[in-house]
């Protein structure tokens, strides 16, 4: 097997995907301090980590905390956190096992195009961290699709390209948060 076709948990919710994608970060830490900030990943919760360049950008009720904070409730099976999106897109925990992995699942209503109604986009959405060394961990993560239907060229390449630069963003994030919380300020 290859790198990207490695099994990751989760792998199995959606057997035939529509599209796969899949990215790895190298973050500056080990897992058992990378999980704190990915147990508090998400809408409401934590956020979705940017670096500070980007962030500064972004509305101040939309940014991404920069401390763990103790009074957001661990992610468990069958904890929804909402995303960001038309409607109300969540995301549910499907599959856990700290600090070594997380596993989203979510489903997501589509636009009827032409009259016709369309199946919904399900998705699972997992990250798989490891140690790496020199107290470094891996964070593999992978998104599979369910589109109803082959993959055309904007979803592989557009949906690709999205995906690449937030997942790069958030690894920025990430990297930043966990070196301030390593060498805090005096």
């Amino acid at each position: 097997m290859t790198h990207d076709e490695q099994a990751l948990p989760g792998d199995d919710v959606i057997s035939e995907p529509d599209l796969v994608i899949d990215r790895q970060l190298v973050l500056r830490a080990a897992p058992a301090d990378v999980w704190p900030w990915l147990n508090q990943l998400g809408k409401r919760r934590g956020g979705w980590y940017m670096p500070r360049s980007v962030e500064r950008f972004v509305p101040q009720s939309r940014r991404a905390l920069r401390h763990l904070d103790p009074q957001i409730p661990d992610l468990a099976l069958g904890v929804v956190i909402p995303d960001w999106g038309p409607g109300d897109p969540t995301f549910e925990v499907i599959e856990i096992e700290p600090p070594r992995f997380v596993v989203f699942w979510s489903e997501r209503p589509r636009r009827p195009r032409r009259g016709a109604a369309r199946p919904p986009m399900r998705l699972t959405w997992a990250l798989a961290l490891t140690a790496s060394g020199s107290g470094r961990s891996d964070l593999r993560l992978r998104l599979r699709l369910d589109l109803g239907h082959r993959a055309g060229l904007l979803p592989r390449y557009g949906g690709d390209l999205v995906d690449k630069i937030t997942v790069a963003m958030l690894g920025q994030g990430l990297n930043e948060r966990l070196d301030l919380a390593a060498h805090p300020r005096s």
